[in-house]
């Protein structure tokens, strides 16, 4: 039973019941009684929450079609980069060029751990004509994580969209949060399964009823009550909060795309043979948003294509799975180039979800720090130079937005540094080795 003060809301204000006979809760979003007269905080003074999220692809970019040719505030975006800024994302993300990796040159091994911990991968075996590697440190999601650790329910989420269509290279080839050597956390690619770990629908021998009731059925008449009790924004806001849970909810249960429990390795099922990347993808930043928007955890990944992918970007004309187009189709590999505008698409859903969620006088965009990248630069050359790193959301603050950053040939590990400080670690530094830097990159981070 839930103790509703008379005045104000501690922002771990939770609604709880029971849904056949298993205690569920149901998380709030940020409302004007949780915040300072400004706004600005939380009226117990703390801040409001800053998050970190990796957001990953795979198999690169086409440089032509990436890089900027101005700098600073009012650069231009090429054909790759222009879904984010038709989608009204300039003045919320930054892209910086000019990255180069710093730490080894092993197609895919070395670029997805040397950007994502700032260190050389580390083998345990080879497989054909290449090695088996795993990560020899944590990924820059669990650095984030651990730092966050004991502040939320969750110490970090999970969640993928493209299903595994990879090779046996290894866990860098499978997995995008790692904690150490052959240790991962696995990405939940089932928005099912998502929905339901996060929001308390778990498994158990009442599921078939289950998936006719809903959470929000066992805490409604808290709801009511707490609603009698706040001001009429955080009404409209609660009531708009629960009809989005409960649409969401609706949406995975009656399979607009239909959507089962999961079938190893994927979610949605295909029409025609082809996978439904855009809706996974949509249902998938939903759930991340609304996990954001509630405090469940302020470390999160979202794998859209492992390393090395081998999915079919059939909406962008795809016959065959993007890892193997890149090594077969010829300059200037035009379905190379539609996959990567097609994924920054979905990027750009992910990006305007976060926004979509007011909090306090910012959105969750606004309060998360988003490193977005991949694992080489052009998949025909493998190349680990020119890095295509995005940096999303102002970190409370702490970031600027809006600017095309060029550096010359700086280490890489300059992004996760700055990504890091701007979710509001205090991090001397990123990486080991040849991959470790102390300095960030300062047109971005505000001291």
């Amino acid at each position: 039973m839930i103790v509703i003060p008379r005045k104000g809301l501690n922002r771990r204000t939770v609604l709880r019941g029971l849904v056949g006979g298993a205690m569920a809760s149901v998380g709030l979003p940020v409302l004007d009684a949780m915040l300072n007269e400004n706004g600005t905080a939380l009226a117990q003074g703390a801040p409001l929450p800053t998050r970190f999220v990796l957001w990953f692809w795979g198999n690169g970019i086409r440089r032509e079609h990436w890089i900027p040719d101005q700098t600073g505030l009012n650069w231009q975006p090429k054909a790759e980069l222009a879904p984010l800024i038709n989608a009204g994302l300039r003045d919320d993300l930054n892209v910086v060029t000019g990255l180069d990796l710093k730490t080894a040159t092993h197609p895919h091994h070395s670029g997805m751990t040397g950007v994502l911990s700032g260190a050389r991968y580390h083998q345990v075996g080879t497989t054909r004509d290449t090695i088996v590697s795993t990560f020899a440190h944590p990924s820059v999601d669990q650095i984030a994580a651990e730092h966050f650790e004991g502040q939320t329910p969750f110490r970090s989420i999970e969640l993928a969209v493209c299903r595994f269509r990879g090779t046996d290279e290894g866990t860098t080839f499978q997995h995008l949060s790692h904690n150490g050597i052959n240790d991962v956390n696995p990405s939940e690619y089932s928005p099912v399964v998502a929905y339901e770990r996060l929001f308390g629908l778990g498994p158990s021998e009442g599921e078939i009823d289950l998936a006719r009731r809903s959470v929000l059925d066992s805490v409604m008449g808290q709801v009511r009550r707490l609603q009698g009790t706040v001001g009429q924004r955080d009404r409209m806001r609660l009531e708009r909060h629960f009809e989005s849970i409960r649409t969401l909810e609706q949406r995975l249960a009656t399979g607009r795309p239909a959507c089962d429990r999961p079938v190893a390795p994927g979610q949605y099922r295909d029409v025609e043979g082809r996978e439904q990347i855009a809706e996974k993808n949509a249902a998938m930043s939903e759930i991340m948003a609304y996990a954001l928007a509630c405090d469940l955890t302020r470390a999160s990944s979202v794998m859209f294509s492992s390393a090395g992918s081998g999915v079919v970007m059939w909406p962008a004309g795809a016959q065959n799975g993007l890892h193997q187009i890149c090594h077969d189709e010829p300059n200037p590999q035009p379905i190379v180039h539609a996959s990567v505008t097609f994924m920054m698409e979905q990027f750009a859903v992910f990006l305007n979800s976060l926004k979509a969620m007011q909090e306090g006088d910012g959105t969750v965009l606004s309060n998360c720090s988003i490193l977005a990248t991949t694992e080489l630069s052009e998949g025909n050359t493998h190349s680990n130079d020119e890095f295509p790193v995005l940096l999303a959301g102002q970190g409370g603050g702490r970031l600027r937005t809006g600017l095309h950053v060029r550096t010359n040939r700086d280490n890489a590990s300059k992004a996760g540094l700055t990504a890091l400080r701007g979710a509001g670690l205090p991090m001397p530094s990123f990486g080991y080795d040849a991959g470790r830097v102390t300095d960030p990159l300062g047109e971005i981070l505000i001291s």
